[in-house]
């Protein structure tokens, strides 16, 4: 009589099958050993796109226009600013540049990206390491008046050396406006506030508007194209105050840099 099979054991005659287990464990062990199963990557491609994701911050950081500006303006300020990141080099030069930002005109920016990638020999776990390698690519950025910037990628020129833009400053508020604005509105009275204001701001591009409110001095100044704006009030005590205001009251189909900040504000 054959004896009994117990639970957990193999049936006599019959091999135990090996299960999956020490092969699981042997791949694990051979991928560990040669950093993680990566494959070693190529640099050119690498470079490539990086190239083609730092085109699309440099749209992104354009952004949406708000301010009359020429091309040239824009390529000094804005692009002109090389960056580095990682293990990869990274050179942003303006090629090309016309037109400017207001009403229908259009401004257009040529950028060219150069990266290069340092070969990267790898080593730890889940990194095989990387070849060196170089990328050139280069984009059209269209910008317009109050729209957002767009780009696309254009072929290359064979430009080797080239052009720097220079910023040719806009007008803006005199950096004293303040002081020369407290002592006008200080010796100024009611009858005499318009030419006293005025004869201290001489500058054309500079917008001048007064009034009485009660016993009250207001004096405004304002760089119209630049949203900057400067508003004054001399109290009927003597005292020279900044009252605040919403900045959005600034922009176009507002209330605007004008006397009604403060003697008529949007409610």
């Amino acid at each position: 009589m054959a004896p009994a099979h117990r639970p957990g054991r193999p049936r006599p005659g019959t091999r135990r099958r090996l299960g999956s287990a020490p092969l699981v464990c042997g791949v694990l062990a051979l991928c560990l050993a040669s950093a993680g199963c990566a494959e070693y990557g190529d640099g050119t491609s690498m470079a490539r796109d990086h190239a083609a994701s730092e085109a699309k911050r440099l749209d992104e950081k354009l952004g949406h226009r708000n301010r009359v500006r020429d091309a040239e303006y824009i390529a000094a300020t804005e692009v002109l600013d090389p960056t580095e990141g990682g293990t990869s080099n990274v050179r942003r030069e303006p090629l090309a540049w016309s037109g400017r930002t207001t009403g229908d005109e259009q401004a257009t920016i040529d950028v060219r990206f150069v990266v290069t990638v340092d070969e990267d020999h790898g080593g730890t776990f889940g990194n095989a390491g990387h070849s060196a390698g170089q990328a050139t690519r280069c984009y059209r950025y269209l910008l317009e008046f109050a729209r957002n910037t767009s780009s696309e990628e254009i072929d290359c020129p064979s430009v080797r050396t080239p052009p720097v833009p220079v910023a040719r400053p806009y007008p803006a508020m005199p950096d004293d406006a303040r002081d020369r604005l407290a002592v006008a509105l200080r010796t100024a009275t009611p009858d005499t506030l318009a030419g006293t204001v005025r004869a201290a701001f001489p500058e054309r591009h500079v917008t001048v508007d007064t009034t009485t409110h009660g016993k009250a001095l207001v004096a405004v100044l304002g760089v119209p194209a630049e949203r900057q704006c400067l508003l004054l009030v001399r109290t009927p005590g003597g005292a020279i105050e900044s009252p605040a205001y919403d900045p959005i009251w600034l922009e176009p189909g507002e209330t605007g840099c004008n006397t009604g900040l403060y003697v008529s504000p949007p409610r």
